[in-house]
């Protein structure tokens, strides 16, 4: 969100006022009778849509008129009164075929540079359009700013002229949506965003739908492993992907971890769009799309493929919508079923015979809808906190080689930056930078512990942990061993706090994973 601020008070101008807007009541005759749109005496707002100049001071306009029941209707009408295009101005039906609009005019025609406190208090939202823009250096800073001149389309001012200045770069005639900080700044509020959300949300649930659990994928893909009678480029496919997966030791080494987490498929739209093809060989997501790209011409003929079961056009729309959705930070409040850590288990059909290159599409398809849910997921709560705060989420899964088992193993990260205004208000020195906290959850299920969670916390160089585990069993076992790590983590530079294991599963409340605070750091 970018702050703008109006422009200082010109010199004729008092500084401690500025033009008060008048209200003008201009009476424009209808071409056409209002019939049953408007009952005589009845009010409502309209829409300057379009206005053209005739004879004698005379103008032609066309009005957008907004019904009850949010039903819009055109007329057209003559006045002798300027009329803004673009302007929002409020009419009542005087007779069948005269109406008398009011409209809010700045004294004198110029801008305005401040706003009214009583018409537009702090939190206001206002809507405007760009009609002037003009690059200057500010001689103070040196700052390279554009003075604008914005005509406000909403509220009780209306048709008014607003003069800002701002570093953002506002082309004339587009359209802005502003939050009032104080009648001298203003906050824009990206449309784009909102509308990026809304999709987002679409797009999380269409996926979510679509997605099944790797473990189908991986074991018929260890199945045609070594078989004879595959397509010699499917079946390098399948070695490619399977031959990618890390083992545990390899996610025990930092590195190892660096380079897994690079190539769980989370990061290649980013690669792709950044020019960057390197390590896509040893990509997940990129290998399945290549399996699929594989599987297709093998089909025998004349079987049919039903689009949305495989997830659409892949090749198109894989890359587009999260290029659009990129920096959507925006809060939705809207539970979307994707949101929930970890992913549940969804298991796909198993193919019904050895090589039912049809049943491995699907499976294959599912897979990468499960890696687009992680993925849009990642998007979806990323975002500001009711702190202010900064909340960035990466969410993933990567397949891990437990000897000969193939483990799906969910992870997501999340880091809260705190605002500059936020540590400046807790004592710290201006410009002082506060460590980011750190979050990561872990979610998976070896054999023989069973189902595994954890969540752990890192702030101010300070670590503190929870495990839950499904088997007492291991529960037990853990308990035995966190000295052993409490030891290991402090041998690693870390303040270690709370180190627990539970029997069952995190507590899964009203709350979102978001809202919840492991520790309460402030108790």
């Amino acid at each position: 969100m970018s702050e703008i601020s109006s422009t200082r008070p010109l010199p004729a101008i008092t500084p401690t006022t500025r033009p008060a807007p008048s209200v003008a009541d201009a009476a424009v005759k209808l071409l056409q009778p209002l019939g049953d749109l408007m009952a005589v005496g009845d009010s409502t707002t309209a829409e300057v849509v379009s206005v053209k100049d005739l004879a004698q001071n005379f103008q032609q306009v066309l009005l957008k008129l907004t019904l009850s029941g949010g039903q819009q209707a055109t007329v057209q009408a003559t006045t002798n009164q300027p009329l803004v295009p673009g302007s929002t101005v409020g009419v009542t039906a005087v007779s069948d075929t005269r109406l008398s609009v009011v409209m809010q005019i700045a004294a004198g025609g110029n801008p305005l540079t401040s706003l009214d406190g009583d018409a537009m208090p702090t939190g206001t939202v206002i809507q405007g359009k760009v009609e002037s823009t003009q690059v200057f250096v500010q001689p103070q800073t040196q700052q390279v700013l554009n003075k604008v001149v914005m005509s406000l389309l909403n509220t009780s001012m209306a048709g008014s002229k607003l003069a800002l200045e701002t570093p953002l770069s506002l082309p004339v005639g587009s359209l802005l949506t502003a939050q009032v900080q104080s009648n001298q700044s203003l906050a824009f509020l990206p449309l784009s965003g909102r509308l990026d959300q809304l999709e987002l949300a679409q797009q999380l649930g269409s996926q979510q739908a679509r997605q099944g659990s790797l473990e189908g994928l991986l074991k018929s893909l260890q199945g045609l492993s070594g078989k004879e009678g595959l397509p010699e480029g499917l079946r390098t496919s399948i070695d490619k992907l399977l031959g990618a997966l890390p083992d545990g030791a390899q996610l025990s080494d930092s590195k190892g971890l660096s380079q897994a987490l690079e190539k769980s498929g989370m990061f290649l739209e980013a690669k792709l769009l950044s020019g960057n093809a390197s390590g896509l060989s040893q990509d997940m997501k990129a290998n399945l799309l290549r399996l699929i790209a594989q599987i297709l011409p093998a089909l025998p003929n004349g079987t049919a493929i039903n689009p949305n079961t495989i997830g659409g056009n892949l090749g198109q729309a894989l890359p587009v919508f999260l290029r659009n959705a990129l920096g959507a930070l925006g809060q939705t409040g809207v539970k979307q079923p994707g949101l929930t850590f970890p992913l549940p288990s969804k298991l796909q059909k198993e193919m019904e015979k050895e090589g039912d290159l049809e049943s491995l599409l699907k499976l294959a398809a599912a897979a990468v809808s499960r890696l687009q849910t992680h993925q849009l997921s990642s998007l979806a709560q990323s975002q500001l906190t009711p702190e202010g705060n900064l909340l960035t989420t990466w969410q993933m899964e990567i397949p891990m080689r437990n000897q000969q088992d193939l483990v799906p193993l969910q992870l997501k990260m999340q880091r809260e930056d705190a605002q500059e205004e936020k540590q400046n208000g807790k004592g710290g020195k201006k410009g002082q930078q506060q460590e980011p906290v750190w979050r990561v959850e872990l979610a998976f299920d070896i054999a023989p512990l069973g189902p595994l969670q954890v969540q752990a916390q890192i702030a101010r160089g300070s670590l503190t942990s929870q495990l839950w585990a499904e088997k007492l069993s291991t529960v037990q076992l853990i308990d035995n061993e966190l000295g052993t790590l409490r030891d290991r983590l402090t041998a690693a530079g870390l303040n270690v706090g709370e180190l627990e294991c539970q029997q069952g599963f995190p507590p899964q409340g009203p709350r979102t994973t978001l809202e919840q605070r492991w520790i309460d750091d402030k108790a």
